[in-house]
């Protein structure tokens, strides 16, 4: 006989079905193997990289997964990416700071080990918006995932604005 809990744990529950879902590969739009489906594309506007999300993202992300689930029930070729964004300058005034505590600023770096401790900072905490956007339940496909400072959409970016201009 099993024992069910007097109070639920979500943490018991969610994180388990999430990442059985998210290895299974339902976000994928491929999960539709019907080639004629209609398609369906949501990108999550990249959250910055300097931090936490805040109840507006938690707002957001709901509905855009209410849309996203909503639209794969009903037949749809369904991509929804997720990404984050450099957000450059609160990152450099992280590193700043971050410097100023160890009685450095960035000139005494120089540009190129300035930049490598951003980056180092990008890999250090940047993963924490993207550890809260799983523990959402977004049903992102994880397999797509973009930073805007990756070097194909930085391309990407820079030929829409010529084009643009």
């Amino acid at each position: 006989m099993i024992e069910i809990p007097k109070t639920y744990d979500p943490k018991e529950a969610e994180q388990n079905h999430y990442a059985r879902w998210e290895e299974s590969g339902y976000f994928a739009p491929e999960i539709n193997k019907d080639p004629d489906a209609p398609v369906f594309t949501i990108v999550i506007p990249p959250p910055n990289v300097t931090g936490s999300l805040h109840m507006g993202h938690a707002l957001q992300h709901t509905m855009m997964d209410v849309l996203t689930r909503y639209k794969r029930m009903a037949g749809f070729r369904t991509l929804w990416l997720p990404g984050m964004d450099h957000a450059g300058i609160s990152t450099q005034v992280m590193v700043i700071r971050q410097l100023k505590k160890e009685g450095l600023t960035r000139h005494d770096l120089g540009r190129e080990q300035f930049e490598a401790r951003v980056w180092q900072w990008k890999q250090e905490h940047g993963g924490q918006i993207l550890k809260q956007i799983r523990r959402e339940g977004a049903s992102v496909d994880w397999s797509r995932e973009r930073f805007t400072m990756e070097e194909s959409l930085s391309r990407a970016v820079r030929e829409a604005f010529v084009r643009l201009w």
